[in-house]
């Protein structure tokens, strides 16, 4: 095992801005990043929470990325397509998407949908995401 690098240090949440984007549907999804190299003394992993708004009238535009991701539900419920495959999403889910695998999260309860999630990439920027209508 290697020896840790770099010096410890602590982010919190409300101090990250609120991230979207127009291709997951306006309003439906925001997130706050939480490590990533180029914004935090950090490598090798970029991780975050990410926000699904009650009341959706579907899934999130359905993406892929070449890096796998981790779910854990902090909040909420809802639902996790992988690849076509359906998996309930409650608090205290965790969720492993392999990389390439097209993936969607929805909504179903009347309470904001909490995800942390974590990539193995050194910064949120490095992850290339493709979206099912490109």
């Amino acid at each position: 095992m290697n020896p840790p690098t770099g010096k410890p240090w602590v982010v919190h949440e409300e101090d990250c801005p609120e991230e979207s984007s127009e291709a997951l549907g306006p309003g439906r999804v925001t997130w706050r990043t939480l490590v990533s190299g180029d914004r935090t003394p950090s490598t090798a992993l970029t991780a975050g929470i990410a926000e699904v708004a009650p009341g959706a009238s579907g899934p999130i535009q359905p993406h892929h990325h070449p890096e796998p991701e981790v779910y854990y539900v902090v909040a909420g419920c809802g639902e996790v397509y992988i690849d076509g495959v359906r998996y309930p999403l409650r608090p205290g889910s965790a969720v492993f998407i392999p990389g390439g695998s097209q993936h969607t999260a929805i909504n179903t309860a009347d309470e904001v949908l909490r995800l942390f999630y974590v990539f193995p990439a050194n910064a949120f920027g490095d992850i290339e995401y493709t979206y099912s209508s490109d």
